[in-house]
């Protein structure tokens, strides 16, 4: 009896830090949710004239489209500024249940996640998105008058550069899952071509049908790869020397 008063008291406990996380990650998104669209009288025009090669003028198709367009931009920038506020509340409620060693690996690793995904937004945002864009608005205008509205132009300005953010934690992936066992750097060497031959299907995705623009994404993607295998073979030493400094 007294154990499950116990076990119930754990969970309650439990399962109120998980409540104020949730509610302190929400608070902190939706002050820079104000905050975004707060600026974003300043940050719409930088992202339509610095984004874009093309004079291609914008639309709207009523009043509520700028409000909407606003809020639709403010919550995906303040979602990933806020990626890394929440993964030091993850780390925060999962810390009791990890060793002084595992808690210190994940918490290093959140700066260099927040630091990848920029990166890779920017590369997206500046280099990706602006060769993508030209290339599809000047196919259209061979044969068609074009007219964009802003949502589409920011909804594919979105579209071509998240995913770029996400596939950049390459090497945070990498580090993570050496840490884990789950592979080493050995294993990572002989799939490359495998990778490889991913990273360029994926750049033939999302690019133009032209071999520049495949070149300028595929690269970077196995830099990315090459740096990631590099990395974890740095977790992977420190890993084999702690190992072996425990049992002796």
């Amino acid at each position: 009896m007294v154990e499950n008063q116990i076990t119930d008291q754990t969970a309650l406990e439990h399962y109120g830090e998980l409540r104020s996380m949730v509610i302190r990650s929400l608070l902190f998104l939706a002050v820079v949710l104000v905050v975004m669209i707060i600026l974003m009288h300043w940050l719409i025009p930088y992202l339509i004239t610095h984004g874009s090669t093309t004079d291609t003028s914008l639309v709207l198709l009523g009043p509520m489209e700028v409000m909407r367009i606003y809020v639709f931009v403010g919550l995906v920038l303040a979602v990933g500024l806020s990626i890394p506020y929440v993964g030091y509340e993850i780390w925060k409620f999962s810390k009791p249940a990890l060793n002084d060693k595992e808690s210190k690996m994940i918490l290093t690793y959140i700066p260099g996640s927040a630091i990848l995904f920029i990166l890779g937004l920017l590369f997206g945002y500046l280099i990706v998105f602006p060769i993508v864009y030209s290339f599809l608005i000047g196919l259209g205008a061979i044969h068609f008058d074009m007219m964009i509205t802003a949502q589409q132009y920011f909804s594919f300005l979105l579209m071509t550069t998240l995913p770029i953010g996400f596939v950049f934690q390459l090497p945070i992936v990498m580090m993570f899952l050496t840490s884990l066992g789950v592979f080493v750097p050995q294993q990572m060497r002989k799939i490359r071509k495998y990778a490889y031959f991913g990273m360029v299907v994926f750049s033939v995705l999302i690019t133009p049908p032209d071999f520049l623009s495949d070149v300028l994404l595929v690269i970077p993607l196995m830099l990315l790869y090459e740096f990631g295998i590099y990395v974890s073979q740095i977790v992977h030493r420190k890993k084999r020397n702690t190992m072996e400094a425990e049992h002796v």
